[in-house]
């Protein structure tokens, strides 16, 4: 199966491979094999992309994608108010479906906003049928998922081998749903019990995240190090207030960093660390985290991203954040796309460049960042699969999924006693 996109503005996110103001991108098979400015491909069907960017999927590096029912309920929690409402108040009411659409409908959004990739952080695994049902809502959006699975969040001790491996078991690493281990910290339980935990990650060959955050008198990274726990599988989501020489251990050790500018401003954590993280070494990348708090696109993630650094101290360029929202992260998830470079799975999203809040689009990269947003996004692209054509997703009975999702929004408000 041959699919031949032609006549679009070409943004690969490959030196090698370059830009094209006119360009063509062929796929054999969901992967990349062509990119040109011309290609020849009679037997390959045609995405005519005139008067359109094309340009690889945004990646999502933490997004806790159960939570999508309550969508702007927080807008104007602190991080206390978060932990004592969503986790406190409202989880303990969350029954399996309401998972299953939390996660169908959140990733499907995703995907309507040209995130191809979303690492749903799952930090709702109150039974192994919770675990299940997130899992499932993965499978049933079109999009490529890793469901990092936090079975023992909260839970400061005790082992979660059993859970662990029981999903493992379930997700093999070749499909588009697959699995990484959402490690408990040691901010939250004990050393002893965060290297388990990373031991088990390894055994299993499994990516793993780990939230944390500085006051600027902790030191978790330097503990990490010195126990020896330092991976360049691990993702470090936040990393606020942490020290510049911890985060040259983490650049020296391969790892990544996950920013989630709009929480971390508005919650309380700190300004993003992007430009402290560029100059110790680390390419960052980027996450919406909690749809309750924050929009979830990744255009307005970029933006708050780029206008903050560049208030701070100027470092940032467009072209630097739009790299973050793409190469970065597939590399911090450990995948072969990010690029439209040949021989890589044909994530691809397609930008219209004829609306007026974008238009005459001189500057691609520039205009991405600066006044992207959702509406552009005429076409997704999922190994070669079409997911979203003209501004609309490919089979999906979207208002009776959203009938749905409201039905199970109102029942948790009503349990937990709160507004909506």
């Amino acid at each position: 199966m041959r699919t031949l996109m032609t006549g679009g503005t070409v943004i690969s996110m490959d030196a090698a491979v370059g830009d094209l103001g006119r360009g063509d991108v062929l796929i054999s098979d969901g992967v990349i094999t062509e990119v040109a400015e011309r290609i020849d491909a009679p037997d390959a069907e045609v995405i005519d992309a005139a008067g359109k960017v094309v340009l690889p999927g945004f990646v999502d590096t933490h997004r806790h994608t159960w939570q999508t029912a309550l969508r702007g309920v927080g807008a104007d929690w602190t991080f206390p108010e978060y932990m004592a409402t969503m986790h406190g108040t409202i989880r303990p009411h969350y029954r399996p479906e309401d998972v299953y659409l939390g996660n169908l409908l959140g990733r499907l959004e995703a995907l309507h906003s040209g995130v191809t990739t979303v690492l749903d952080w799952f930090h709702c695994a109150d039974s192994p049928e919770h675990a299940d049902a997130a899992v499932a809502g993965l499978k049933d959006a079109p999009g490529r998922s890793i469901f990092c699975y936090a079975a023992g969040f909260m839970v400061t001790d005790g082992s979660v081998e059993h859970e662990i491996r029981r999903v493992r078991a379930e997700l093999p690493a070749d499909g588009l749903v697959t699995m990484a281990f959402g490690l408990r910290g040691h901010q939250m339980t004990t050393m002893d019990t965060f290297a388990a935990d990373l031991r088990l990650a390894d055994e299993l060959g499994l990516r793993s995240s780990v939230h944390f955050v500085s006051d600027g008198t902790a030191r978790p990274i330097a503990e990490m190090h010195a126990a020896g726990l330092l991976r360049d599988t691990t993702t470090v989501v936040h990393a606020n207030g942490i020290s510049d020489d911890e985060l040259r251990m983490l650049a020296d050790a391969g790892a990544s960093v996950s920013v989630s500018p709009d929480v971390e401003l508005k919650m309380g954590f700190g300004w993003p660390m992007t430009g402290r993280m560029l100059a110790a070494g680390l390419r960052p990348t980027f996450s919406i985290d909690d749809c309750p708090s924050a929009g979830g696109d990744m255009f307005a993630t970029m933006r708050t991203a780029f206008v903050v650094q560049r208030g701070l101290d100027g470092s940032l360029n467009s072209r630097d954040v739009l790299e973050f929202a793409t190469v970065d992260g597939a590399k911090a998830c450990g995948l072969d796309t990010g690029s439209l470079t040949p021989g890589k799975a044909a994530d691809i999203i397609l930008l219209r460049k004829d609306d007026p809040s974008v238009f005459p689009f001189t500057n691609p990269a520039g205009t991405i960042v600066a006044a992207g947003h959702p509406g552009l996004v005429d076409t997704v692209l999922v190994a070669g699969r079409v997911v979203k054509r003209d501004g609309a997703l490919v089979g999906v009975d979207l208002p009776a999924l959203q009938a749905r999702l409201l039905e199970s929004r109102d029942r948790i408000a009503a349990d937990a006693g709160i507004a909506v």
